[in-house]
């Protein structure tokens, strides 16, 4: 039993635990419950060109020593190709190279094509949208 100065209400134990777990019932009940979205249940639905494409030409070249060419175009004038091919095989400087290019119309109506390569030295892409570093000029070694 908790006492507490004259002229106020003595609660023991059981009364606290009693009041606590009213509090406790009432916050779990009104907590909201919104259930999470279910992608199977309710899929994307797609419009515009994008809907109806289909593969207008598609290439795959797998060869034996693990090189590769690929190529695709879809109706809605996407086209992309890569080539594959292992750099220095069987060396410590051993590395997977990926290089190609995509395009794509943008919703201004543009085409807008990207050219790449991934290898040792990461992923690097290129296009006339994308914006580049600064080149680097020895002459002013403090300019970055």
């Amino acid at each position: 039993m908790i006492a507490f100065p004259e002229g106020t209400i003595k609660l023991n134990i059981h009364q606290i635990m009693v009041v606590l777990l009213v509090a406790a019932l009432v916050a779990a009940t009104s907590a909201q419950i919104r259930p999470l979205p279910n992608p199977l249940r309710n899929p994307a639905v797609y419009g515009g060109p994008e809907a109806s494409a289909v593969i207008l030409n598609q290439v795959y070249e797998p060869n034996p020593d693990g090189s590769y060419i690929y190529s695709y175009e879809t109706s809605n004038g996407i086209r992309a190709e890569q080539r594959g091919f292992l750099k220095n095989p069987g060396t410590p400087g051993e590395a997977q190279v990926m290089q190609g290019s995509y395009s794509y119309t943008g919703p201004d109506g543009v085409v807008y094509t990207i050219n790449y390569i991934a290898d040792e030295n990461g992923y690097r892409a290129e296009g006339a949208h994308i914006p580049s570093a600064p080149r680097y000029n020895p002459r002013y070694p403090g300019q970055f």
